[in-house]
């Protein structure tokens, strides 16, 4: 028997484990850095199998293998939620302002399963697979704060994988979606515009500043940067989603805020939007007799998809699934890659790493939404080649 054959075997038989693993996650959500539920649950489930997990920057770290006999790559899976609500009506329902709408509660599932199966083959492996459960990739924090505090040393980490499922797209479930190579996710940088006017009363609105016409107007001159300022067929986004001041309707208000995000690809063009959002906020304000600050936080860089490690997840991903099941994301995303951000890009700008997505939701079988949303729900069926694949990914890369 073939370990391709073994390890998909394997993992079948893990199926039904995959799927309560997840559900218990699933229905105890935690957000950002601190996780201290979810952590246990892992660190507990790992000791069953004999693995010994450390914890590092909020989240786990664990070995299994020998890097003296090869070399070692790592395994990321991510384990918090979002704040929102859930309003898909599961028997395993979140309750409460927390949600798994992103798919994590799987990746640990499936990385828990990629860790069973390659326990049980630990004398098989020609080095050593590291396994990295991680918090805040929402908040985009932990991925650094795990590489930071030495996710990538003792032993030394050679290369780096990862597997995002998703949801809401017209594919049958279970199909590896390679990403493209490079730059296959796009870098976000979150800005807060707070602007000062002048308050007072509703019926005598020349005597006051108003911050709420400003930070309108100021809205719809940041969405001319992408249309009139960045060449055709460039990728940049710049998304408002908060816009707040005042609290009665008589009166003019003192403040307003503006929160978004600006993604880009090119650092070049990532500069050249922070300066033209505070030239903008500012001139807008000026304009309408008001004053604007800026706060600019840069979030993390994009995702790199190394040529060889991307040619080798889809050599792999066929080796175990078939030529059939192993596509492209061009035909479902735009230009095959992310216009979300994936924190996993502090490990890519590091070691040489893979990001692979996995459908898990048909949308033609009633998956219809996507991540993010209070009712995003996957099909739980094909879990067992998520964990197949993280396994078999490990153990081809070291063989090689």
């Amino acid at each position: 028997m073939t370990n391709s054959v073994k390890i998909l075997k394997m993992a079948e038989e893990l199926q039904e484990k995959l799927v309560q693993n997840r559900r218990h996650l699933h229905k105890n959500p935690e957000l950002f850095m601190e996780l201290p539920k979810t952590v246990q649950f892992v660190q507990d489930k790992l000791a069953e199998l004999g693995i010994e997990s450390e914890k590092i920057g909020g989240g786990l770290v664990a070995n299994i293998g020998d890097p003296a006999k090869g070399r070692t790559i790592l395994l990321r899976g991510d384990m918090d939620a979002l704040p929102i609500e859930e309003e898909t009506g599961l028997a395993f329902s979140a309750q409460g302002k927390a949600m798994h709408a992103c798919g994590h509660d799987i990746h640990t599932s499936l990385l828990l399963g990629a860790a069973e199966i390659l326990k049980s083959m630990e004398n098989e492996l020609p080095g050593n697979v590291k396994l990295m459960f991680q918090p805040g990739e929402e908040v985009l924090s932990g991925a650094k704060a795990m590489v930071k505090e030495g996710i990538l040393e003792n032993p030394q980490v050679h290369a780096a994988m990862m597997i995002h499922v998703f949801s809401g797209m017209n594919i049958e479930p279970g199909k590896v979606l390679v990403p493209k190579e490079g730059a296959a996710s796009m870098a976000p940088d979150e800005f807060h515009i707070n602007i000062q006017g002048k308050g007072g009363h509703g019926a005598m609105p020349h005597t006051a500043v108003d911050p709420l016409n400003i930070a309108a107007h100021t809205h719809i001159a940041l969405q001319e940067m992408i249309s009139r300022e960045i060449k055709p067929g460039e990728k940049a986004l710049c998304v408002i989603g908060h816009m707040s001041g005042g609290e009665a309707g008589n009166v003019v208000p003192d403040k307003a805020k503006i929160i978004g995000v600006i993604r880009t690809m090119d650092p070049n063009t990532r500069e050249f939007l922070k300066e033209r959002l505070v030239q903008i906020s500012k001139g807008v304000a000026s304009t309408f007799r008001g004053e604007a600050e800026v706060e600019y936080t840069i979030q993390c860089p994009s995702v790199i998809n190394d040529p060889e490690m991307r040619q080798k997840g889809i050599d792999f991903a066929k080796e175990i699934f078939g030529e059939d099941d192993v596509l492209p994301l061009d035909g479902y995303m735009d230009d095959g890659m992310l216009s979300g951000s994936e924190d996993f890009s502090f490990i890519s700008e590091k070691v040489p790493s893979f990001m692979s997505i996995m459908s898990m939701g048909n949308s033609a079988d009633g998956y219809e939404y996507s991540h993010h949303h209070p009712k995003t729900d996957f099909d739980e069926r094909m879990f067992y080649r998520g964990a197949a694949y993280y396994a078999y990914y490990a153990m081809r890369w070291l063989s090689e």
